[in-house]
């Protein structure tokens, strides 16, 4: 990616984590105000679900700003892995909310707790769903364009509270004539949120840790080596190594005992500059003669 690129890369994600901290605290105050004119403490609360939005908004600004450094002698690959701990604090605190949620949602069915929304409450409620689904979407959106994972975990956050609003607005027309609807519509979403939460949790964490290489790579580096030589080159051992947007590639491959090490330096140094050029990703070649790799095998 080139500094032009990830330049305006980090603007859409600046601009999608701004207006979804602006948006979440406007929708904040108009459902706490509408919590308190109608005297409903699920509204209140779901108020509170909006704001904590909010906070993970601002996470995920942060993981932009820090991993937006270049390059330094501390950090040679820069600071990209810093999205993915922003991901993963995302996907706790949507742990955290989800926990809450259960937590609430049991509470008002040992106590036989039933809705009781005015119409104030309904227009603010469906107002919610549409505002947060639609930043759910606008997150969704700038998340593939800037291949980041902390963009599409806050749009899962944003589609949480869009869920839970949701969950509210069928216990106002449904809650008069069956007691127990909210609470158990709220233990359904809660579940559905844990999953939500271990799903971008187990993609934050699996790079951190390390991955295998996809299959879908190395049969594209092979066909690119077949591409270079005309002839299969036992390409193996491949590694990838994530750092945000930066990439890293090593695999081995097997050159013709004869050749020169200038030419096998030349061919390897020709097919990394065309998986860099095709896929925007580092290689390095490990150069194996053809006698050390039928020992091998």
């Amino acid at each position: 990616m080139t500094d032009k690129s990830k330049e305006e890369t980090n603007k859409l994600g600046y601009r999608a984590g701004w207006i979804s901290i602006i948006g979440n605290l406007i929708l904040f105050a108009i459902k706490y105000w509408a919590g308190i004119t109608s005297a409903s403490v699920a509204l209140i609360a779901d108020a509170w679900h909006t704001l904590s939005d909010s906070v993970s908004s601002i996470i995920v600004l942060l993981g932009f700003k820090v991993s937006a450094k270049g390059k330094n002698e501390d950090r040679p690959f820069g600071y990209g892995r810093a999205e993915l701990i922003a991901s993963l604090i995302v996907g706790v605190l949507l742990a955290v909310v989800s926990f809450e949620f259960l937590k609430d949602s049991i509470v008002k069915l040992t106590n036989y707790e039933t809705a009781n929304y005015g119409n104030i409450a309904i227009i603010v409620t469906a107002l919610s769903i549409v505002v947060k689904e639609a930043m759910a979407q606008y997150s969704f959106y700038v998340g593939r364009l800037t291949s980041s994972r902390a963009l599409k975990a806050d749009g899962w956050h944003h589609r949480s509270d869009a869920i839970s609003s949701v969950v509210i607005l069928v216990g106002i027309f449904v809650g008069n004539y069956y007691w127990w609807i909210d609470g158990l519509l709220g233990i359904i979403v809660s579940i559905l949120l844990f999953y939500t939460s271990y799903e971008i949790m187990k993609e934050s964490i699996s790079p951190l840790i390390g991955e295998d290489s996809n299959e879908k790579l190395i049969e594209k580096i092979k066909s690119f080596a077949f591409e270079c030589y005309r002839k299969d080159m036992n390409i193996h051992h491949v590694h990838t190594h994530e750092y945000g947007d930066h990439i890293e590639v090593t695999f081995h491959m097997v050159f013709p005992k004869d050749i020169t090490l200038q030419d096998a330096h030349d061919d390897a140094t020709m097919l990394e500059h065309r998986i860099y050029n095709d896929l925007g990703i580092h290689a390095t070649i490990h150069m194996e003669p053809e006698d050390e790799w039928e020992d091998i095998s």
